[in-house]
């Protein structure tokens, strides 16, 4: 009998709803466990480092790898499987784009830690104590913690990624399909997004409500409003990513009446995807007048979390523009 081909997941700066959207394939894991050998996923597995350094170049036939990267070891860990994996696959918002992780590009890392074990109100800490990367204790031994980037980055600005695989989290469908693509040796041309390349509003179940001409005299946010189940969200003043977001993830959080925050990212045709949206919106506002435009976009208080949720890191934004640099290149 031929060997299973083997397979990894791993996880590195996300919420762990990746790791859950593999189990939630329910009884259809059972499947996926008969047609590979998983040879790496300390989420659900004792597998350590070693093991995947024990292993040839090449020898993991395609690694998921979840999450974005911001410390030392998920880079180390990104290199290391990259070399082991013969196909790196960017699985969910986070390694294909940055994720929700990477909004913490509007801060420097010395804000961030400053606030967090500084300054936030629940922490108490007069001596203004940090962890270290390394220390050693009172017994001589010495310790070491991973080291904070300056920026969070998707997965395919630290190793080339092959694939991505969208969402947040991916769904069980397209996570489904894209296995079996690689198990069938049926890939489509490195880079591809394993996803369909159109916009979610022609998959959208209120597709024939939206209007040919959107006007807006205002945003309302969808927890301070009541919406109409039946109605196009945007011909409601409620901005929904539909439009410059790739399909595939079923509609699930409109058929759930609240609308799309764009975790499945853009299509091929669009460079920004925060910036596809926003200039749509901006061309639509009924005011001509800046008092009244501006009364109009104060409708939406978070732009950036609103546009650039799930892809800070990979826009053309990408950082906070003071963040330090080293010899004039953008810092780790």
């Amino acid at each position: 009998m031929p060997a299973k081909p083997k397979i990894g997941f791993y996880w590195c700066a996300s919420c762990g709803g990746c790791e859950e959207a593999i189990v939630d394939f329910a009884e259809d894991i059972l499947g996926v466990l008969e047609a590979v050998d998983i040879v790496f996923w300390p989420c659900a597995m004792d597998f350590k480092k070693e093991d995947v350094e024990s292993l040839p170049d090449g020898g993991i036939a395609a690694t998921l790898l979840n999450g974005a990267i911001r410390t030392s070891e998920q880079e180390e860990m990104a290199r290391l499987l990259r070399r082991k994996s013969t196909y790196l696959i960017a699985y969910g918002a986070c390694a294909h784009m940055g994720g929700i992780p990477g909004l913490a590009n509007q801060f420097s890392r010395e804000e961030l830690l400053r606030y967090v074990y500084e300054e936030c109100p629940t922490v108490v800490n007069p001596n203004h104590t940090r962890p270290a990367p390394s220390f050693t204790n009172k017994a001589g031994h010495p310790l070491s913690l991973p080291e904070l980037r300056n920026v969070v980055r998707s997965l395919d600005q630290v190793v080339e990624v092959d694939y991505y695989v969208p969402g947040c989290p991916p769904t069980p469908k397209i996570t489904k399909a894209a296995l079996e693509a690689l198990l069938k040796g049926q890939l489509p041309p490195k880079g591809t997004v394993l996803a369909p390349d159109i916009a979610l509003c022609e998959q959208c179940p209120r597709k024939a409500s939206k209007p040919t001409n959107l006007s807006f005299a205002g945003f309302k946010r969808p927890h301070l409003t009541a919406t109409d189940p039946e109605l196009c969200l945007l011909a409601q003043g409620i901005v929904c990513m539909g439009p410059a977001t790739r399909a595939g993830c079923e509609a699930v959080c409109i058929c759930g009446n609240m609308p799309c925050t764009g975790c499945f990212g853009p299509t091929s045709r669009v460079r920004d995807h925060g910036a596809k949206m926003l200039s749509s919106l901006c061309a639509n506002v009924a005011p001509k007048q800046t008092k009244e435009i501006n009364e109009v976009l104060a409708g939406i208080p978070d732009a950036v979390g609103t546009f650039y949720r799930y892809g800070l890191p990979t826009s053309l934004l990408r950082r906070k523009v003071d963040l330090p640099m080293n010899n004039g290149k953008e810092a780790r």
